[in-house]
Protein backbone atom coordinates (compact mmCIF):
# COMPACT_ATOMS: atom_id res chain seq x y z
CA UNK A 1 0.00 0.00 0.00
CA UNK A 2 1.64 3.76 -1.14
CA UNK A 3 1.82 5.67 1.99
CA UNK A 4 0.18 8.69 2.39
CA UNK A 5 1.58 12.27 2.89
CA UNK A 6 1.41 14.19 5.78
CA UNK A 7 -1.06 16.98 5.27
CA UNK A 8 -0.58 20.60 6.74
CA UNK A 9 -3.26 23.59 7.64
CA UNK A 10 -1.53 26.67 6.82
CA UNK A 11 -3.22 29.56 7.91
CA UNK A 12 -3.00 32.89 6.27
CA UNK A 13 -1.20 31.15 3.13
CA UNK A 14 -1.82 33.40 0.00
CA UNK A 15 0.86 35.68 0.71
CA UNK A 16 4.13 36.42 2.50
CA UNK A 17 5.39 33.78 4.95
CA UNK A 18 2.42 31.83 4.64
CA UNK A 19 3.19 31.63 1.03
CA UNK A 20 6.68 30.68 1.57
CA UNK A 21 5.52 27.80 4.23
CA UNK A 22 3.06 26.17 2.10
CA UNK A 23 6.31 26.25 -0.80
CA UNK A 24 8.70 24.85 1.44
CA UNK A 25 6.66 21.99 3.22
CA UNK A 26 5.66 20.66 -0.62
CA UNK A 27 8.90 20.38 -0.86
CA UNK A 28 9.24 18.24 1.82
CA UNK A 29 6.59 16.00 0.83
CA UNK A 30 3.70 17.22 2.68
CA UNK A 31 0.26 17.80 1.20
CA UNK A 32 -1.16 21.36 1.96
CA UNK A 33 -4.74 22.94 3.07
CA UNK A 34 -4.31 26.73 2.40
CA UNK A 35 -6.29 29.69 3.51
CA UNK A 36 -7.24 32.73 2.55
CA UNK A 37 -9.28 35.85 3.74
CA UNK A 38 -9.78 37.16 0.74
CA UNK A 39 -6.82 36.78 -1.99
CA UNK A 40 -8.54 33.58 -3.42
CA UNK A 41 -6.75 33.96 -6.77
CA UNK A 42 -2.90 34.66 -4.67
CA UNK A 43 -4.43 31.55 -2.70
CA UNK A 44 -5.31 29.21 -5.62
CA UNK A 45 -1.63 30.36 -7.54
CA UNK A 46 -0.17 29.29 -4.43
CA UNK A 47 -2.01 25.82 -4.83
CA UNK A 48 -0.49 25.46 -8.28
CA UNK A 49 3.02 26.22 -7.67
CA UNK A 50 2.50 23.84 -4.75
CA UNK A 51 0.88 20.95 -6.51
CA UNK A 52 4.28 21.53 -8.88
CA UNK A 53 6.01 20.41 -6.30
CA UNK A 54 4.42 17.05 -6.99
CA UNK A 55 2.05 17.03 -3.93
CA UNK A 56 -1.83 18.16 -3.15
CA UNK A 57 -2.55 21.52 -2.43
CA UNK A 58 -6.72 22.90 -1.62
CA UNK A 59 -7.82 26.42 -0.41
CA UNK A 60 -10.73 27.18 1.95
CA UNK A 61 -11.39 30.74 2.82
CA UNK A 62 -11.48 31.48 6.48
CA UNK A 63 -12.26 34.80 8.43
CA UNK A 64 -9.76 34.16 11.19
CA UNK A 65 -11.07 36.98 13.33
CA UNK A 66 -14.39 35.28 13.23
CA UNK A 67 -15.09 32.42 15.85
CA UNK A 68 -18.68 32.01 15.52
CA UNK A 69 -17.61 30.62 11.53
CA UNK A 70 -15.31 28.42 12.81
CA UNK A 71 -18.00 25.62 12.91
CA UNK A 72 -18.57 26.32 9.49
CA UNK A 73 -14.88 26.00 8.19
CA UNK A 74 -14.69 23.21 9.80
CA UNK A 75 -17.50 21.27 8.36
CA UNK A 76 -15.89 22.31 5.17
CA UNK A 77 -12.45 20.80 6.31
CA UNK A 78 -14.30 17.24 6.76
CA UNK A 79 -15.70 17.50 3.43
CA UNK A 80 -11.87 18.25 1.77
CA UNK A 81 -10.26 16.06 3.64
CA UNK A 82 -12.59 13.47 2.70
CA UNK A 83 -12.93 14.07 -0.93
CA UNK A 84 -9.29 15.29 -1.56
CA UNK A 85 -7.33 13.56 0.62
CA UNK A 86 -9.11 10.56 1.46
CA UNK A 87 -8.78 11.19 4.90
CA UNK A 88 -10.79 12.38 8.42
CA UNK A 89 -7.55 14.32 9.31
CA UNK A 90 -4.67 16.17 9.24
CA UNK A 91 -1.10 15.90 10.80
CA UNK A 92 0.04 19.55 11.32
CA UNK A 93 -1.32 23.28 11.75
CA UNK A 94 0.94 26.54 11.12
CA UNK A 95 -0.88 29.02 12.64
CA UNK A 96 0.21 31.70 10.42
CA UNK A 97 -2.60 34.27 9.32
CA UNK A 98 -2.39 37.94 11.30
CA UNK A 99 -1.79 41.59 10.12
CA UNK A 100 1.04 44.09 10.77
CA UNK A 101 -0.03 47.00 13.29
CA UNK A 102 2.22 50.38 14.10
CA UNK A 103 0.92 53.02 16.53
CA UNK A 104 1.92 54.84 19.99
CA UNK A 105 0.84 53.48 22.89
CA UNK A 106 -0.97 56.40 23.65
CA UNK A 107 -3.31 56.46 20.73
CA UNK A 108 -4.04 52.80 20.14
CA UNK A 109 -7.55 52.53 19.91
CA UNK A 110 -9.93 49.53 21.38
CA UNK A 111 -11.28 48.89 18.16
CA UNK A 112 -7.75 48.79 16.95
CA UNK A 113 -6.10 46.28 19.94
CA UNK A 114 -9.27 44.44 19.63
CA UNK A 115 -8.67 43.63 15.52
CA UNK A 116 -5.35 42.28 16.84
CA UNK A 117 -6.67 40.26 19.79
CA UNK A 118 -9.36 38.65 17.49
CA UNK A 119 -7.31 37.70 14.83
CA UNK A 120 -3.84 36.86 16.19
CA UNK A 121 -4.57 35.45 19.98
CA UNK A 122 -8.40 34.74 20.52
CA UNK A 123 -8.63 33.53 16.70
CA UNK A 124 -5.44 31.20 17.42
CA UNK A 125 -6.68 30.06 20.92
CA UNK A 126 -10.51 28.73 19.38
CA UNK A 127 -8.82 27.82 16.29
CA UNK A 128 -6.55 25.70 17.61
CA UNK A 129 -9.23 24.62 19.52
CA UNK A 130 -11.66 23.55 17.11
CA UNK A 131 -9.21 22.07 14.98
CA UNK A 132 -8.29 19.38 18.01
CA UNK A 133 -10.73 16.80 16.99
CA UNK A 134 -9.34 16.66 13.41
CA UNK A 135 -5.33 16.80 14.31
CA UNK A 136 -3.90 13.40 14.31
CA UNK A 137 -2.03 12.08 17.15
CA UNK A 138 2.25 12.59 16.69
CA UNK A 139 1.41 15.45 15.00
CA UNK A 140 2.31 19.59 15.60
CA UNK A 141 1.42 22.76 15.86
CA UNK A 142 3.63 25.88 14.97
CA UNK A 143 2.40 29.12 16.33
CA UNK A 144 3.69 32.39 14.68
CA UNK A 145 5.23 34.83 17.33
CA UNK A 146 7.23 37.42 16.44
CA UNK A 147 11.06 39.32 17.50
CA UNK A 148 9.03 41.90 19.20
CA UNK A 149 7.75 40.34 22.05
CA UNK A 150 10.93 40.64 23.47
CA UNK A 151 12.42 43.13 21.41
CA UNK A 152 10.37 46.94 22.30
CA UNK A 153 9.96 49.31 19.79
CA UNK A 154 7.92 51.97 19.86
CA UNK A 155 4.90 51.51 18.20
CA UNK A 156 4.12 47.69 19.02
CA UNK A 157 2.92 47.82 22.10
CA UNK A 158 -0.62 46.20 21.19
CA UNK A 159 1.51 43.78 18.55
CA UNK A 160 4.20 42.78 20.58
CA UNK A 161 1.76 41.92 23.90
CA UNK A 162 -0.81 39.79 21.69
CA UNK A 163 2.19 37.93 20.64
CA UNK A 164 3.88 37.94 24.02
CA UNK A 165 0.28 36.20 24.84
CA UNK A 166 0.85 33.30 21.64
CA UNK A 167 4.22 32.45 23.07
CA UNK A 168 2.76 31.51 26.95
CA UNK A 169 0.01 29.72 24.73
CA UNK A 170 1.94 27.81 23.37
CA UNK A 171 3.20 26.12 26.17
CA UNK A 172 0.34 25.19 27.65
CA UNK A 173 -0.33 23.64 24.35
CA UNK A 174 2.80 21.55 24.57
CA UNK A 175 2.64 20.48 28.10
CA UNK A 176 -1.81 19.72 27.85
CA UNK A 177 -1.37 18.28 24.07
CA UNK A 178 1.62 16.11 25.03
CA UNK A 179 -0.80 13.09 26.57
CA UNK A 180 -1.47 13.20 22.38
CA UNK A 181 1.88 13.11 21.13
CA UNK A 182 1.46 16.64 19.65
CA UNK A 183 4.40 18.74 19.50
CA UNK A 184 3.76 22.48 19.94
CA UNK A 185 6.41 25.62 19.29
CA UNK A 186 6.60 29.08 18.53
CA UNK A 187 8.55 30.55 15.62
CA UNK A 188 9.65 34.15 16.10
CA UNK A 189 10.58 35.80 13.15
CA UNK A 190 12.39 39.44 12.81
CA UNK A 191 11.46 42.18 10.91
CA UNK A 192 10.85 40.73 7.30
CA UNK A 193 10.40 42.43 4.03
CA UNK A 194 6.77 41.49 2.75
CA UNK A 195 3.76 44.04 2.68
CA UNK A 196 3.26 43.23 6.47
CA UNK A 197 1.97 46.67 8.07
CA UNK A 198 1.73 48.38 5.17
CA UNK A 199 4.93 47.10 3.91
CA UNK A 200 7.19 49.18 5.90
CA UNK A 201 10.11 47.24 6.30
CA UNK A 202 10.03 46.49 2.35
CA UNK A 203 9.54 50.31 0.77
CA UNK A 204 10.84 52.88 3.49
CA UNK A 205 14.30 52.87 2.59
CA UNK A 206 15.13 54.34 6.05
CA UNK A 207 13.53 52.04 8.10
CA UNK A 208 15.14 49.44 6.42
CA UNK A 209 18.57 50.30 7.09
CA UNK A 210 17.33 51.00 10.52
CA UNK A 211 16.70 47.12 10.81
CA UNK A 212 19.72 46.12 8.60
CA UNK A 213 21.91 48.20 11.40
CA UNK A 214 20.35 46.01 14.23
CA UNK A 215 21.11 42.62 12.22
CA UNK A 216 24.25 40.65 12.83
CA UNK A 217 23.82 39.10 9.56
CA UNK A 218 23.40 42.53 8.23
CA UNK A 219 20.15 42.90 6.30
CA UNK A 220 16.50 42.41 6.94
CA UNK A 221 14.69 39.25 6.68
CA UNK A 222 12.67 37.76 3.49
CA UNK A 223 10.19 34.97 3.34
CA UNK A 224 12.19 32.42 2.49
CA UNK A 225 14.52 32.97 5.32
CA UNK A 226 11.37 31.49 7.47
CA UNK A 227 9.41 29.18 5.38
CA UNK A 228 12.09 26.24 5.52
CA UNK A 229 11.96 26.92 9.70
CA UNK A 230 8.36 26.14 10.13
CA UNK A 231 8.61 22.85 7.65
CA UNK A 232 11.85 21.43 9.89
CA UNK A 233 9.53 21.84 12.96
CA UNK A 234 6.76 20.03 11.33
CA UNK A 235 9.11 17.10 10.25
CA UNK A 236 10.58 13.85 12.22
CA UNK A 237 13.78 15.64 12.48
CA UNK A 238 12.30 17.74 14.93
CA UNK A 239 10.35 14.93 16.69
CA UNK A 240 12.23 16.05 20.03
CA UNK A 241 11.35 19.50 19.95
CA UNK A 242 8.21 20.78 21.68
CA UNK A 243 7.50 24.34 24.05
CA UNK A 244 9.87 26.15 21.89
CA UNK A 245 10.30 29.65 21.21
CA UNK A 246 12.89 29.75 17.86
CA UNK A 247 13.73 33.08 17.19
CA UNK A 248 14.32 33.76 13.50
CA UNK A 249 15.83 37.16 13.20
CA UNK A 250 19.50 37.01 11.71
CA UNK A 251 20.61 37.95 15.28
CA UNK A 252 18.83 40.85 16.03
CA UNK A 253 19.93 43.22 18.66
CA UNK A 254 22.43 41.01 19.85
Amino acid sequence: MTQKNKIALVTGGSRGLGKNIALKLADKGFDVIITYHTKKQEALQVAEDVIKAGVMAVVIQLSADKVATFPDFFESLKETLKENFNSSHFDYLVNNAGFGFNAPFAITTEDQFDQLMNIQFKGVYSFTQYALPYLNDHGGIVNLSSRLSQAYMPGYSAYAAVKGAVETLTRYEAKELAVRGIRVNAIAPGPIATDFAGGVIRDNPQYNANVTAMTSLGRVGVPEDIGGVVAFLCSDDARWITAQRIEVSGGMNL
